[in-house]
């Protein structure tokens, strides 16, 4: 698929778009590994507080969480055996929990971006102000505003 990957609703509502990302908090899916769940524990409310995700969410939250979670088992698999290893053939190759890390890692990179869990997801969110007065309601020097270039003069 070709162009910006879609923003989360509530990104969109911010920058003016339509939408709402629900009234409730997601609830944590009950299939999730002990350290998934620490994971969704420290983001749900903090993501639903501040509006970026409703129960809607779910599931790439989860997503997210069981990404991360196999990530923690791996690297902690990974403390305990060597990250080369040598088979019975002779040949050496990497230990299998540094594949698998890596690929948690890259799930993770890519729910993080979609759930603006990242610094420069972050970043590009811009919040739209409210309307309020003009700068030539308060008397500011600025040029004429386009709408007085439309109507015509007397």
């Amino acid at each position: 698929m070709r162009g910006r990957k879609p923003k989360p609703t509530k990104l969109r509502v911010i920058e003016g778009g339509q939408g709402d990302a629900g009234p409730k908090a997601p609830t944590c899916p009950a299939h999730l590994n002990p350290s998934a769940k620490a994971e969704w524990k420290r983001l749900a409310q903090h993501l639903f507080a501040r509006g970026i995700i409703g129960d809607g969410d779910r599931a790439a939250l989860a997503a997210y969480c069981q990404a991360y979670g196999r990530w923690v088992e791996a690297e902690r698999k990974l403390a305990e055996t060597p990250l080369l290893i040598k088979l019975p053939s002779g040949y050496i190759q990497q230990s299998p929990w540094l594949a698998i890390a890596n690929k948690q890692l890259e799930i993770m990179h890519k729910y993080m971006a979609e759930l603006g869990l990242s610094p420069v997801s972050r970043s590009r969110v811009s919040i739209k102000r409210t309307p309020g007065p003009k700068p030539w309601e308060f008397g500011l020097p600025v040029s004429r505003p386009a709408d007085a270039y439309l109507k015509p003069r007397r």
